[in-house]
């Protein structure tokens, strides 16, 4: 069966893709429409785009909710051609933008060990860098309807972009929020993210609905579960840094278990020495 968005609130839809479970989102409006996150290959993107016309065939605006392989390779086929605008952080923008043969690299790195035949894809992935980018916010407007692009701060990466739909009462958040597997530290700001999400969680009512860059959509508190869970993690990684311990032995009384809350501590010991 082909890939399918499902209507998760008024006009917006979400497809979550088997492999890595990673979600795309679709916001359509009178005028325009939003594609929000474009897969890990070529392949993936020209089904998203197929599934996405079979709701709307209006112009749209692509977003990258940061610059991790899985949401952004399959920007050029999403984008078209000729192209539509393609909107990031600044700074996701930025590491997209390097030598493509390094960007390459960590995409293969990072899969070589789990997904070999999906290393090798990215290993010969065309990577095509945001061309629109947003500092701390930015507005488009669909026809009658405002999404808001806007960066909370720094935690899953350096760049996050989550993408708010008010009149919806929607925000996906890309891996800020996850769902079904422990957040991913190995690039991010484990002292950050707490505060990060603090301010996402401020924009949030008691009936949102939260799209995850991984897993089934939430409400709010869910998000708040995790945000508890992650300044758990910042104070265990805080006094661990201050009493000298090694990372595997706070990592073994953080949440999230001890293969990702070990990656977690290293990173925040790397904050709390200005290497990160």
């Amino acid at each position: 069966m082909s890939a399918r968005f499902v209507e998760v609130g008024d006009r917006v839809y979400v497809l979550r893709r088997p492999r890595l479970d990673v979600n795309s989102t679709l916001v359509v409006g009178a005028a325009a429409a939003v594609l929000v996150d474009t897969g890990s290959t070529p392949a993936e993107a020209a089904e998203l785009v197929e599934a996405a016309r079979r709701i709307t065939h209006l112009p749209w605006s692509v977003v990258n909710t940061h610059h991790h392989f899985d949401h952004c390779f399959g920007n050029q086929v999403a984008a078209g051609d000729p192209p539509a605008p393609v909107w990031a952080h600044q700074e996701a923008a930025r590491l997209l933008a390097r030598p493509v043969e390094v960007v390459r690299d960590e995409a293969y790195r990072e899969m070589i060990g789990h997904d070999p035949q999906l290393a090798e894809q990215l290993s010969h992935a065309v990577v095509h860098p945001p061309d629109r980018t947003v500092t701390r916010a930015a507005t488009l407007d669909l026809g009658g309807r405002v999404v808001e692009l806007w960066h909370p701060g720094r935690g899953h990466t350096v760049g996050d972009l989550v993408v708010h739909v008010p009149d919806a009462d929607l925000l996906v958040a890309g891996d800020l929020v996850e769902q079904g597997a422990p957040p991913s530290f190995d690039d991010a700001y484990p002292l950050e993210w707490p505060d990060t999400l603090a301010a996402v969680l401020r924009r949030l009512g008691p009936a949102s609905v939260v799209v995850p860059g991984h897993g089934t959509c939430v409400g709010v508190d869910f998000v708040r579960a995790q945000h508890a869970d992650l300044v758990a993690l910042e104070w265990l990684i805080r006094d661990g840094h201050a009493d000298g311990a090694p990372p595997e032995q706070v990592a073994a009384r953080a949440p999230f278990g001890p293969q990702a809350a070990g990656t977690a501590v290293v990173r925040g010991y790397a904050e709390l020495s200005n290497r990160a």
